[in-house]
């Protein structure tokens, strides 16, 4: 029989008939009908998950797609042919004035038969079709980067790498595919909670937030004319009345080019080029499938399961939150555990009745587990038991074992107490197929459960653990604004179980760099004088963030901001007054041995940061840092306590310094490095970094200084502000730094390249004088008067605060007070009502205050006492609320 003659064959459990398989459809590479259809069916497994329950619209070559002197007849298909095969499942969409009749492509045989009728382009939504044949939310969104004359697949890689960044920054994953026509497809999981409107709005601004930052190479407006020379990103194809053309979909151009999903690791390649047909043939057959995390086959499941892949095998928005473990339980908490799991095809425990808590004997505890999951992305698993089963989260990069580092952390569906025990292998195909390894378990001790919103619990593990053989103090802290509802932080607390005798960072803490080890001089030492003033940032708002500029983010720390520099063997401290701060906290000496890489190497550094003391959450507490430095400027101590546990688990003794005393602990934050090498090195290892970059300086830092037990290094944000703020409020803190990655360190000068963000309102005051208390205070003070300079740097009168003293802070206050007694008062302007019973101070000292605001005239309002800034002096005050 000729090739060209009608023929039936068996695909799968359906017989199709095809004819004329010998038609050449691709003339430049002569490959054929035959071939077309091998390729369907040879990445069935791999194009399948992306197109299903998705209405398929078909760009239909019947006699091929020609040449260039005479390209082929092309036509689009939304209804399903007449002609089609009765077993072709469809889904319907209905217009107000007609309905279509689409396709679905969940099998095989549906891919050879758009092979037959030469539907080379598959075109699908970003949403697919539920149980109830009705649409669903979307459950991807997608950006079509494109590039305009004179740009290259180079160059769309470029923006590529931009959108990653900003879509990381919202807790998303990103997967880019080579469109095989002009540019790049840039895909991403969405948990389905909203609809197209929502999903195309943020895409919108998304483009337009790129667009902003990169005017010159990238434009987001549909503009044909404007497109020359740059990357359009298209938004608009997350609408939900447009699709895409399918990740390996074959396309309609001269050669049989691919939709081609890739690595981030391709698209670095500067020689980046589309792939062909027979390059994706052989990439599936090695198993490759960089897509694979957002694929979903069907089997029955609803379409809003989502994609199929693991406990955090799916990106994290696309993760459903487990049965009862937010707001309101069901009756049946492993009903979405079951659905997900074929109890004839996977090893895992899979129940068929509802979980019963379990009723603990005296002295029994709750479990946990931690399991190691080497699925399509490692990752850990971290499971508490509470209401019968075990609340689940999938964390990517492990549990964090020191206490400067939080780890996202995306709530997965709760899994059967019996999963506390299970090891093995996860079968090819099933939901979160991979291997399974137990990294620690034991029983816990649970502090707090606030459904859905935060829990801290003392995990108790096995002694070769993974955990260290110690208890360990987690909090796991809803964060929503990261990505996403399911989107936890999961953070070691500072105040660790007095068993804990181990460092929670002990198996990550660089080596100790010592005299004998460190290149240069050991005679080479810093003094105070040789530490420069510290950068300060200005006040601002977001509106003063330019567009055109790049920005990154640190945490506003609420502390003191102390100079280090570091040599072999010692460590000098400074204020940013430029006072020697050395003997007042001892234990910052164990700088000496946190320096790594670079700074190693060149025997010394000096650090920028900020000095802070930690509450019973591990977040700055300004309160309890004004008690060390209360005790500093009085040389006392807190009498009664001679030691603490602190966060390292070890109980801390003190070393009879005022300002380290027993009760309260400190954290170093170093946020910058301004040199390499100390004073008396040689020329060639002392090297300055205030002319480089603060970019480059982030990463020098990050490089050569270690964590330790009173030392951080946290963590900068890149991306949008919207998203270091919401990380600020979830942790608690006063706002942000937002610095420009290009500017240089400006010691002692103020400027628009740092600009500070609060949250909170806080105002730096000169204290003037103090008026005289009433009733409960009277014989002391009442209220103190405050003054803040102007522009020129006159001292202006700013109202009172009276509230926020305890009466301690009152007597303190008044015996720092009195020595400074003067007859008139500073400045000019105090109403008489002000006046009446007042007395007056030379005004030295700075204090600072939360307020609700700034009156017209100039006043605080609803003012209340944080307390003394040792570290400021009265010219560094400026109004820093409008």
């Amino acid at each position: 029989m000729a090739r060209s003659a009608r023929q039936t064959y068996t695909v799968g459990e359906h017989q199709l008939s095809v004819s004329s398989l010998d038609k050449v459809l691709y003339p430049a590479t002569g490959t054929t009908k035959a071939e077309v259809m091998q390729y369907f069916l040879a990445v069935a497994d791999v194009l399948i998950p992306q197109v299903a329950q998705r209405p398929v619209t078909r760009k239909r070559w019947v006699d091929g797609v020609g040449t260039a002197e005479k390209p082929g007849q092309v036509f689009f298909r939304k209804d399903l042919e007449d002609s089609a095969p009765s077993w072709i499942p469809t889904g319907r969409i209905a217009h107000t004035d007609h309905t279509n009749t689409y396709p679905l492509a969940n099998e095989p045989a549906v891919l050879a038969w758009f092979a037959q009728v030469a539907a080379l382009e598959l075109h699908t939504p970003q949403w697919r079709f539920g149980r109830n044949g009705q649409p669903c939310n979307p459950d991807r969104l997608v950006l079509d980067l494109d590039p305009g004359e004179g740009v290259g697949l180079a160059d769309c890689a470029e923006v590529a790498r931009w959108c990653r960044d900003i879509l990381a920054d919202m807790g998303m994953e990103s997967y880019p595919v080579t469109s095989g026509s002009k540019g790049i497809h840039l895909y991403a999981a969405l948990d389905g909670q909203h609809n197209a409107d929502a999903i195309s709005a943020v895409a919108h601004e998304l483009a337009k937030a790129l667009e902003a930052d990169h005017p010159d190479e990238i434009i987001s407006s549909m503009r044909k004319a404007s497109r020359a020379g740059k990357v359009f990103v298209d938004w608009s194809q997350n609408n939900g009345s447009k699709t895409t053309v399918a990740p390996y979909s074959l396309r309609g151009r001269d050669r049989p080019w691919v939709a081609a999903p890739r690595t981030w690791v391709e698209l670095d390649d500067p020689d980046l080029k589309h792939l062909e047909l027979a390059d994706v043939l052989e990439r599936v057959a090695d198993g490759q499938d960089p897509l694979a995390p957002l694929g979903w086959v069907p089997d029955g499941a609803d379409s809003s399961d989502g994609p199929d892949g693991g406990d955090a095998g799916r990106p994290p928005g696309a993760r459903g939150r487990g049965n009862g473990s937010g707001t309101g339980a069901a009756n049946d908490r492993l009903e979405k555990y079951r659905s997900m799991r074929d109890a004839s095809k996977t090893a895992e425990p899979v129940p068929g009745e509802a979980p019963v808590e379990r009723q603990l004997g005296e002295g029994e505890r709750p479990t946990f587990v931690i399991q190691e999951h080497h699925a399509r992305r490692l990752h850990w698993d971290f499971r508490l038991e509470h209401s019968g089963v075990l609340v689940s989260w999938a964390v990517p990069k492990g549990p964090p074992l020191d206490t400067g580092t939080n780890r996202l952390a995306v709530q997965t569906e709760d899994h059967p107490l019996e999963y506390g025990t299970f090891e093995g292998t996860i079968a090819k195909g099933e939901y979160g197929a991979g291997e399974v390894t137990i990294w620690d378990a034991g029983t816990i001790e649970i502090e707090k459960w606030r459904e859905g919103k935060e829990v801290i619990a003392v995990l108790s593990g096995r002694p070769d653990g993974g955990l260290g053989g110690v208890p360990r103090r987690y909090a796991l802290i809803n964060a929503p604004g990261m990505g996403g509802e399911d989107n936890w932080l999961l953070h070691l607390m500072q105040d660790q179980p007095e068993a804990n005798t181990a460092k929670p960072h002990e198996d990550r803490a660089p080596k100790p760099t010592t005299k004998a080890t460190a290149k240069g001089s050991t005679a080479a030492g810093f003094t105070v004088a040789d530490l420069p003033a510290p950068m300060l940032a200005t006040s601002g708002r977001p509106a003063d963030l330019t567009a055109d500029e790049d920005w990154s983010y640190e945490m506003k720390w609420d502390g003191y901001r102390l100079l280090a520099g570091v040599s072999p063997g010692q460590v000098v401290l400074a204020s940013r007054n430029g006072k020697d701060l050395t003997a007042d906290y001892p234990s910052l000496q164990e700088l000496t041995g946190l320096l790594t890489g670079p700074a190693a190497e060149c025997g010394g550094a000096v650090l920028d940061g900020e000095l802070v003391a930690l509450d019973d959450q591990g977040r700055p507490d300004f309160g309890l840092l004004q008690e060390v430095s209360g005790r500093t400027s009085r040389g006392t101590r807190r009498r009664g306590r001679s030691s603490r546990t602190g966060h390292s688990g070890r109980t801390r003794q003190t070393d009879g310094s005022a300002a380290e005393s027993e009760g309260i602990e400190l954290r170093y934050l170093v946020f910058d490095i301004l040199q390499l090498g100390p004073p008396g090195a040689s020329g060639r290892q002392v090297r300055s970094l205030l002319r480089t970059t603060h970019g480059e300086r982030r990463e020098v830092l990050e490089a050569g200084v270690g964590n330790g037990d009173v030392v951080s290094v946290p963590p900068g944000y890149r991306g949008t502000l919207a998203r270091a703020q919401q990380a600020s409020r979830d942790l608690g803190l006063e706002g942000v730094v937002a610095k420009r990655t290009d500017s240089l360190y400006l010691p002692g000068r103020r400027g628009s390249a740092w600009i500070k963000l609060k949250l909170q309102q806080h105002q730096e005051v000169v204290v003037i004088g103090a008026r005289e208390g009433k009733g409960g205070r009277s014989g002391g003070i009442g209220s103190l008067l405050v003054a803040v300079p102007d522009e020129a740097g006159e001292l202006r009168y700013a109202g009172r605060v009276g509230t926020g003293f305890s009466a301690t802070q009152l007597a303190e206050t008044e015996a720092r007070l009195r020595p400074l007694h003067r007859k008139t008062p500073p400045v000019p302007d105090v109403p008489a009502e002000d006046r009446s019973d007042a007395w007056w101070v030379t005004p030295s000292l700075v204090g600072e205050l939360s307020l609700a605001g700034r009156t017209r005239s100039g006043r605080v309002r609803q003012a209340s006492w944080r307390g003394w800034r040792e570290d400021k002096s009265p010219d560094e005050v400026r109004w820093e609320i409008p």
